[in-house]
């Protein structure tokens, strides 16, 4: 299968289409989740005028009196029962409703209390410091579309209505597994020079978990096609995704992209024309993906998050792609492929604009995953870039 642009491969996983399975969750469980419904306001919040700060409740139009008898107190969570009368005021605390016949509440700060009657300071505007019926939501007001990732506000929002269990999408189970006889599991220890620290799975586990699967982690698998047939069907018994990196080359032992296809899935694409990472294959059957990766660090994990991200963001209806802004480069860039290249830079922000340059990172082959600490992003040149000059405008995908 020959190599595809990137351009067309993106196309390629934006037609796929997947049948989202909706849960209903505890609301705190829900926390990371995508909604699947609409969040609308069954009343109004709040429901009746409150106090917003801690003062004096009282008529507007008794403060040209300069002075008010305080007539009573109004704890929060109480019943509300008092009633301003001319000339009186009622002492109310922040979150109490407020008495009735009262529109204006004054600070404790600006009155004097002297002989059981407030004395006002200054003046203040009629209805000030109270939170009238509404302010926070209305009743039947959108507050929160399907498609949403929960996170705290959401939470609060939810919770303030009294939501105790939610809609959403269920995440896809992504499995992750490292191919190479050369790989060492974490924590093993090191019998030969030409072992080498696996890190790729770790990488992609914590990018699934991150954006939104959940990752059912497989370590490390030996260059074996009888190994590897059997752990990637044993991983496709227990998720909707699987993610090898390795494998996927040109080499002897490069038989991931053979089981692929002895195990009966169809390759949507194999090899896409982009650096690092051209040796990449994503394949389907019906509602199951598998998703080969290079197997240098650096290259799986700048594939990882162009590819699987938008793949696991099918199971919640949502794109799920690095956000892409627009910065100004620091330093010049030769370009020297004709391929989609993405490089790491460092992300800086000056004056409000984005500005990136490339202090610190290293020249050399696609294992370098250091290059991505730090404030880094993603620097993306199309196969019809060449050089770029300082102060030229370029597009950074941003991991946050």
């Amino acid at each position: 299968m020959a190599f595809i642009s990137y351009n067309e491969s993106q196309q390629i996983i934006n037609q796929v289409t997947v049948k989202p399975k909706i849960i209903t969750l505890p609301l705190m469980n829900a926390l990371g989740y995508v909604l699947a419904v609409d969040i609308v306001a069954s009343e109004n919040s709040p429901t009746a005028p409150t106090s917003g700060m801690d003062g004096y409740a009282f008529s507007y139009e008794d403060m040209a009196l300069g002075k008010l008898l305080i007539s009573g107190v109004n704890p929060a969570g109480g019943d509300n029962s008092q009633e301003i009368q001319t000339g009186t005021c009622v002492k109310t605390f922040t979150g109490s409703l407020m008495p009735y016949g009262s529109d204006t509440l004054v600070p404790i700060e600006l009155v004097d209390v002297i002989d059981g009657y407030i004395v006002f300071k200054e003046n203040i505007p009629k209805g000030f410091s109270v939170r009238e019926i509404g302010e926070n939501y209305s009743a039947g007001e959108l507050l929160t579309p399907k498609g949403t990732k929960i996170d705290f506000a959401q939470i609060g929002v939810l919770a303030s209505l009294n939501i105790q269990t939610v809609s959403v999408y269920e995440k896809p189970k992504v499995a992750v597994m490292a191919t190479g006889s050369e790989l060492l599991a974490l924590g093993a220890e090191q019998t030969k020079e030409s072992q080498i620290r696996s890190s790729n799975n770790l990488v992609v586990e914590a990018i699934v978990h991150k954006y939104g699967g959940l990752p059912l982690q497989h370590g490390c698998v030996s260059d074996d096609k009888t190994i590897i047939t059997h752990a990637i069907q044993k991983a496709l018994t227990q998720s909707d995704i699987v993610v090898t990196t390795g494998g996927v080359s040109v080499g002897d032992y490069d038989f991931v992209k053979d089981v692929v296809r002895e195990i009966d899935f169809e390759v949507l694409f194999q090899g896409v024309s982009i650096k690092p990472g051209q040796h990449i294959m994503l394949a389907r059957k019906d509602n199951q993906f598998i998703l080969a990766l290079p197997g240098f660090a650096y290259s799986a994990t700048v594939t990882a998050l162009l590819y699987l991200l938008p793949l696991i963001g099918k199971f919640s209806n949502n794109t799920n792609k690095l956000k892409i802004i627009k910065a100004t480069l620091r330093e010049p860039f030769s370009k020297k492929s004709n391929k989609d290249e993405f490089i790491a830079c460092n992300l800086i922000k000056t004056n409000g604009k984005y500005e990136c340059d490339f202090t610190d990172k290293k020249v050399g082959t696609s294992a370098i995953l250091t290059n991505l600490l730090g404030n880094t992003a993603l620097l993306h040149l199309s196969p019809s870039d060449t050089t770029k000059d300082v102060g030229d405008e370029v597009d950074l995908l941003l991991f946050d």
